[in-house]
């Protein structure tokens, strides 16, 4: 069955199924935003708090669909010889060596950028990987102004143009999601070219449940108290609120000292799992009788 087949037999109840059964937990509303993605094929936008599965569900539809997960981890300074491709320079000078004398300037130059000698890079390899790869634009408010202009092209016709070769297209549309902490506001031209969706910290209850899928064994009882301290600590005025991957690492911790429930000192002692920051720790640890729910 091709994808399109796969696609259009799937409904946004069965995805979010599928998807639970890999241990993400999505509401009906990413679902389905999902769900509208893999039909149009149109790359998805996710927004959010940091920590709350926005990478986490590009890596799980890669296992759902068993296509290989392409990441580009976005940064300030990042340009084309870091996403899309760069030319293997040792190569080519160990050629240069190699040429004879009676070689023309004009074969040269085409011996030299060939491809060959072209290194390829995530947006590259996920062009002319289409349909077999999921391709993952991690936190691209860290990129400047000039990257994300460049990544128009690529967002809306999936091909990408290399002056030496000329343009290159995808022949299938890879699955392509994009991550934004929104620490900049990105440009309508590139939310254009997307569908969007905004993830919030969840409700208690699914936050539990996510918990509980990600760490196997975990009683209903400590996840429950873990949940209620973190969601204490959100509504504390800290620096770094914590998401719910760290809601996951401090279970994590709590299961590595063989704790089975949430007490005072248990929770002094993992702290650190939870919260990440020098004076949140220190103003946590002053109130950490107000955090750690009664048992």
């Amino acid at each position: 069955m091709s994808f399109q087949d796969t696609i259009e037999a799937m409904t946004v109840e069965s995805l979010t199924e599928q998807l639970r059964e890999l241990g993400y937990i999505a509401d009906r509303g990413l679902a389905t935003s999902v769900f509208i993605s893999l039909k149009l094929g149109k790359p998805l936008l996710l927004e959010g708090e940091v920590g709350v599965g926005k990478t986490e569900l590009a890596k799980t539809l890669a296992k759902l669909f068993n296509r290989d997960l392409i990441r580009l981890q976005c940064y300030e300074g990042i340009d084309t010889n870091h996403a899309l491709y760069e030319w293997d320079y040792a190569r080519q000078m160990l050629h240069i060596r190699a040429l004879t004398n009676s070689e023309s300037a004009d074969q040269v130059e085409e011996q030299l950028f060939g491809s060959k000698f072209l290194l390829e890079r995530p947006l590259l390899q996920a062009v002319r990987a289409g349909e077999q790869a999921v391709l993952l634009i991690d936190e691209i408010d860290r990129a400047d102004d000039e990257f994300e202009a460049f990544l128009l092209e690529l967002l809306s016709d999936f091909q990408v143009t290399i002056p030496e070769i000329g343009t290159i297209a995808a022949t299938t549309r890879p699955i392509v999601i994009l991550t934004s902490n929104r620490t900049r506001e990105l440009h309508d031209a590139l939310k254009r070219r997307c569908l969007y969706t905004w993830i919030g910290f969840p409700p208690a209850e699914r936050e539990v449940e996510i918990v509980r899928s990600r760490v196997p064994g975990v009683s209903q009882r400590l996840a429950t108290q873990v949940v209620t301290a973190v969601n204490h600590l959100r509504e504390m005025e800290l620096e770094k609120s914590p998401g719910v991957a760290e809601t996951i690492d401090w279970v994590q911790s709590l299961d590595a000292v063989g704790a089975d429930q949430l007490t005072t000192e248990h929770a002094t002692d993992t702290l650190g799992a939870v919260v990440k920051d020098r004076d949140d720790l220190e103003y946590t640890m002053r109130n950490i009788k107000d955090i750690v729910p009664s048992v």
